[in-house]
């Protein structure tokens, strides 16, 4: 069973940076690129990380928010071949480190641990499963969620930022998925 030890939230110092926009103008522009990309490169393979700490011993789940309303976990797409740990630390370092590599603690490396779920996109849709329909002989993307152990204090460098409780709820409330990704999460605090 995952296990993640949670530091305060008070131990973490948090920056901004400028705003990283999404490739993408739409969802129907994302899935368009999306078949591009599996007709070139074959299945999409995606990684985020679940980073938590706790705020009044009440577990909170950081996120990027994405223009005003959207929240994401960090995370993004694996190149070819690439291994899931590996790219999940350089992607890790781009959009939560600072624009200055010399600023980055080299002594700080991301501990990626247990995976927490899997993901799969049957379709060049926005929808995903937790697994692959019987139906379905090659899946578009597969999207791992692994937990990511954060040191007992550090800097974090990150954009847009919120940790509002009412947030946090609004994201985990828009569907399913969240729903999910959020109870794959529980299982691993208990």
């Amino acid at each position: 069973m995952p296990q993640a030890t949670l530091y305060p939230l008070e131990n973490y110092t948090f920056g901004t940076k400028e705003a990283q926009p999404e490739e993408d103008p739409s969802v129907s522009a994302r899935m368009k690129r999306l078949e591009t990309d599996f007709e070139h490169h074959g299945m999409r393979r995606s990684v985020e990380a679940v980073l938590v700490v706790h705020q009044h011993n009440h577990p909170h789940v950081l996120m990027l928010q994405i223009a005003n309303s959207f929240f994401k976990l960090p995370g993004h797409y694996l190149k070819p071949g690439e291994n899931e740990e590996e790219g999940l630390k350089e992607i890790l370092n781009l959009r939560l480190g600072p624009e200055d590599k010399k600023e980055w603690n080299s002594e700080t490396d991301w501990k990626i641990g247990e995976k927490l779920s899997t993901w799969w996109r049957p379709n060049f849709e926005s929808y995903m499963y937790p697994y692959v329909p019987a139906h379905v002989t090659e899946p578009k993307e597969k999207k791992s969620l692994y937990i990511v152990h954060l040191p007992s204090s550090s800097n974090i460098i990150i954009f847009i930022f919120e940790i509002y409780h009412d947030r946090l709820k609004a994201y985990f409330n828009r569907g399913f998925v969240c729903t999910q990704k959020y109870e794959a999460f529980g299982r691993a605090l208990i």
